[in-house]
């Protein structure tokens, strides 16, 4: 993984999330843990060395993107800048598929594999949003198991939490949008 020299914790309406960024390019982002403190510990845990920083300008366009996001509005994350650097390549390439997936849209694993040639690699591409370091920004949550069934979330509070984003994106139609369950 890439030192980093930073990160922020932030408020969202899922709850406290953390960025950590090298430079101006986004190399890490936590989803609500049950406390900030826990929130804290897991992004320098996966980010040793970080530092608590305010955040620069682009950090804090992205952080705003990502908060409308979790509003319910459509903002693009597709301009934010990654620091991709000790992803594998294989990875990187399911997460710039999974960046190609609209606000509000959803694609299963057999989707992604068949965009990379082969639905051989679903499993593979489930083990790699799986380790996927920047979750929202690249949106493992917008992909689904076969018909569409709600599996592998490996963020804080798993499923749920993935159901609970979709229906903030209105992803999932068939559900009423309720950001307090």
């Amino acid at each position: 993984m890439t030192s980093v020299a930073r990160y922020h914790l932030f408020d969202t309406p899922i709850g406290i999330c953390a960025i950590a960024w090298s430079d101006a390019s986004v190399c890490g982002v936590s989803l609500p843990e049950l406390t900030p403190d826990a929130t804290r510990t897991r992004i320098i845990r996966r980010h040793p060395g970080a530092v608590e920083s305010p955040p620069n300008e682009s950090i804090a366009q992205a952080i705003e993107a990502v908060v409308l996001l979790l509003t319910g509005a459509r903002p693009d994350l597709a301009n934010i800048v990654l620091d991709e650097s000790g992803i594998p390549e294989f990875n990187r390439r399911v997460y710039a598929i999974a960046r190609t997936i609209p606000v509000g849209q959803t694609l299963t694993y057999g989707d992604i594999a068949r965009q990379l040639g082969d639905l051989l690699l679903s499993r593979q591409v489930g083990q790699a949003l799986g380790r996927n370091p920047i979750p929202i920004i690249v949106p493992c949550h917008r992909v689904l198991g076969a018909n569409g069934r709600m599996v592998g979330f490996s963020a804080p509070g798993g499923t749920d939490t993935k159901r609970r984003m979709l229906l903030i994106e209105r992803a999932l139609p068939d559900e009423p949008l309720d950001l307090f369950e």
